[in-house]
């Protein structure tokens, strides 16, 4: 299948946003650490800012940068929503309270809990009534993500946001998923090539696990990538920015690998050469 990047955004530590992360991922300037961003995804109106999770502002964040980034219409966009784990940090403060002798639960803090609250407050920030899948399928959530967003542009011509996020579990659960520093990625994905595209990808599948997934350069992304599963991403995302024609591998289902071949697209090369 083939597809084309008209949008793409980042965050996490060290990397706040395309413009601040893609000279990072393509080589250019080393990672710096940095604390864990505080996104305030300021397309929500102030009360949704006030009532959302941590985890709807980071998704929110990087969706509303690549809306913005392709000048698309939030409305007409169709989305993929993946995250691992969703609401770990709700989950726990549930459970809390239904430990207590009172057991009572706030219903705006019930309804924080499902998985498909991020996909929820985007769908409110921005009035869409477009279809919206939500799916989890731990550390291959991001592939997973990739392939229905794929199918859904394919087969419906329609332009597809797709958002991959997750940030870490508070204690006791964070022994049982440790997952790493917090990341978030979203790409506007089209079937039809266009001016302003930065890349194009063609996805295939393959169970040929002679050779190993593809790594990060730098160790410390590395870690990053094998930490947080929203940051499986980091090697296709590297390699989108470095603006050359590579084959990029990432780990699927079992014995199954997501090849993707990612190569630039002219006008995105000169856009870059400018700046």
């Amino acid at each position: 299948m083939t597809l084309y990047v008209s949008g793409i955004s980042t965050l996490g530590p060290g990397l706040p946003g395309w413009a601040g992360s893609r000279a990072v991922l393509a080589g250019e300037r080393p990672w710096c650490e940095a604390d864990r961003p505080r996104p305030s995804a300021s397309l929500l109106p102030p009360n949704e800012q006030r009532r959302s999770s941590e985890t709807v502002r980071w998704a929110v964040e990087v969706a509303q940068e690549v809306i913005q980034q392709a000048k698309a219409d939030a409305r007409e966009v169709v989305s993929v929503f993946a995250s691992s784990d969703g609401e770990t940090v709700v989950l726990d403060r549930l459970c809390t309270e239904l430990a207590t002798p009172q057991r009572t639960i706030s219903p705006t803090l019930f309804h924080h809990s499902v998985h498909n609250a991020a996909s929820g407050y985007w769908g409110i920030a921005t009035g869409s009534q477009q279809s919206s899948t939500v799916l989890a399928c731990y550390d291959s959530s991001f592939c997973a993500a990739m392939l229905e967003a794929a199918a859904y542009a394919q087969i419906e011509e329609r332009p597809v946001l797709l958002v991959a996020y997750d940030l870490p579990s508070p204690p006791p659960l964070y022994a049982a998923r440790p997952l790493q520093g917090g990341f978030a990625t979203a790409l506007l994905l089209t079937r039809t090539p266009a001016p302003h595209n930065l890349a194009q990808l063609d996805l295939t599948l393959s169970n040929d696990l002679s050779e190993d997934a593809t790594s990060m350069d730098d160790p410390r992304l590395e870690a990053m990538r094998n930490g947080n599963q929203a940051a499986r991403s980091l090697p296709l995302l590297a390699a989108i920015a470095r603006q050359r024609g590579t084959l990029v591998r990432l780990e699927y289902l079992g014995d199954l690998r997501l090849l993707i071949r990612v190569m630039p697209c002219r006008s995105s090369v000169k856009t870059l050469s400018a700046d």
